[in-house]
């Protein structure tokens, strides 16, 4: 899943047969908005699975630039422990291994987390990294108040709704620390992608196989709610340009 929001590098910008009629894919399709998007995520992470399996190390081993800002957050902060979410094969689990922060490194890709223990073991920081299979469709495996901060580069922008992610954003609160932190990226609306391709509804737009949820800046602000809001960067990355915001927000207390 890592820096999942759909990079692919083959994205198509055609538009699909699921907008026939001016109807999402779900909705041609006579489902209800809840089973085609378990549908959708269950083939996103098909197409995870293979591609890393395809494509091992896929986005190499340099860290994204999201994260070396998120680092020099969270050693300001004094953060040990760092989740990430969706963190694929670990070029940024592992930067931050190699920083010297604690590292628990989650992803629905199997495949994409046996790359990053063989990569963490051959650059000597195992021991620094633990890696869970998860969908961030469910709850985090983690008590609560139990990291310092947590990373999320392209996560929250993947095939999920608008309730999955305000879910997850809850559930990532429930285990950061007070004053802990969350760095994460999306793809937002101002994307040229955004309106193309296969609308599956909420926002959720598929190219080539990889499906984003592009953000409206008002789901930033409210996932924010209760929270200290502290940046929201806008940048380029990739062909095309993809677009989209980096996030900063710690929690209260």
């Amino acid at each position: 899943m890592s820096e999942a929001g759909g990079k692919g590098a083959g994205e198509a910008d055609g538009k699909g047969a699921g907008e026939a009629g001016g109807k999402s894919a779900g909705e041609a399709d006579g489902k209800s908005a809840g089973e085609a998007g378990g549908e959708l995520a269950e083939v996103q992470r098909a197409h995870w699975q293979q591609t890393y399996g395809a494509h091992p190390g896929m986005y190499g081993e340099e860290p994204s630039a999201p994260a070396l800002h998120a680092a020099a957050v969270f050693r300001a902060a004094k953060a040990r422990t760092v989740l990430e979410l969706g963190a694929g094969h670990g070029r940024d689990a592992l930067y931050f291994a190699r920083a010297g922060f604690t590292v628990h490194a989650t992803d629905f890709s199997a495949t994409g987390l046996a790359q990053l223990r063989d990569a963490a073991a051959a650059q000597g920081v195992a021991e620094r990294v633990t890696c869970t299979v998860h969908d961030v469709r469910t709850p985090l495996p983690l008590p609560d108040a139990s990291v310092d901060a947590v990373f999320a580069h392209m996560l929250l922008c993947m095939a999920l709704s608008t309730k999955e992610i305000e879910a997850a954003v809850a559930e990532i609160r429930r285990v950061l620390r007070p004053g802990g932190t969350l760095v994460y990226t999306v793809r937002h609306t101002g994307d040229a992608h955004y309106g193309a391709g296969i609308d599956h509804g909420d926002d959720i737009h598929e190219h080539g196989g990889f499906a984003v949820h592009f953000f409206p800046r008002a789901l930033v602000d409210s996932l924010a709610a209760g929270w200290s809001l502290d940046e929201v960067h806008a940048f380029e990355e990739g062909e095309l340009p993809r677009r989209l915001w980096r996030v900063t927000q710690t929690v209260l207390g």
